[in-house]
């Protein structure tokens, strides 16, 4: 048995709450996402886990989150690494946009394409392959060694980052992973063996 690695989607941001794309445009988190973020602190806590050192990306909702998170274990001073590797997906164009204004312009069939499909780009923006381009080979460069020297690692980051990153480890195929949902504010724990496989994984759930 190695290490683990702990993901978590940020909570909710404003434009969450507004059925805003949002993509690297940077909003803070809602009154609930600040909740959800301080709870996902208690789940890992609750769990006995600490971790040894954290990774967010560059947007602050992302940021805000890691940080409620240490202040839950009382790990503030916790070394956190930021990098725009593990940023949400560029949605370009859509960025902004309501997504009912966005099924509004574009037909409804076209949004759920560029949203749900798995190497397809929105206009200006990032298919679903194009984030993990980035995220996976900085997972294998800068996180991956900290988890297999035995350490705990948190990261905070995004729904598409992170579902580029379990794309990985779970060995999904493209088709898979569109249609997986990752929660905000609930932590994913991955158990690693030294080799780097999976060795198991749990969702702390309610």
């Amino acid at each position: 048995m190695s290490g683990i690695l702990v993901l978590v989607r940020h909570g909710q941001s404003e434009w969450n709450l507004k059925n805003l794309f949002t993509g690297w445009r940077d909003p803070g988190l809602s009154e609930k996402g600040h909740e959800e973020a301080k709870d996902a602190g208690r789940r890992i806590k609750a769990h006995g886990l600490k971790p040894d050192i954290a990774f967010t990306s560059v947007l602050s909702r992302a940021q805000v989150t890691n940080d409620h998170i240490l202040a839950e274990l009382g790990q503030e001073g916790l070394e956190t690494i930021c990098d725009q590797a593990l940023n949400e997906r560029d949605y370009g164009d859509l960025s902004g946009l309501n997504k009912d204004d966005a099924r509004n312009r574009w037909g409804e069939e076209q949004v759920h394409i560029w949203r749900r499909s798995y190497d397809v780009q929105p206009p200006g923006g990032e298919s679903l392959r194009d984030t993990g381009a980035r995220v996976w080979p900085y997972y294998l460069h800068d996180i991956q060694p900290h988890v297999l020297r035995g350490e705990t690692v948190l990261v905070s980051a995004h729904g598409n980052s992170l579902r580029a990153l379990v794309m990985a480890l779970d060995g999904l195929t493209g088709e898979e992973v569109v249609k997986m949902e990752i929660a905000t504010g609930v932590p994913i724990v991955y158990r690693l063996n030294a080799d780097s496989t999976v060795a198991s994984k749990e969702i702390l759930e309610d």
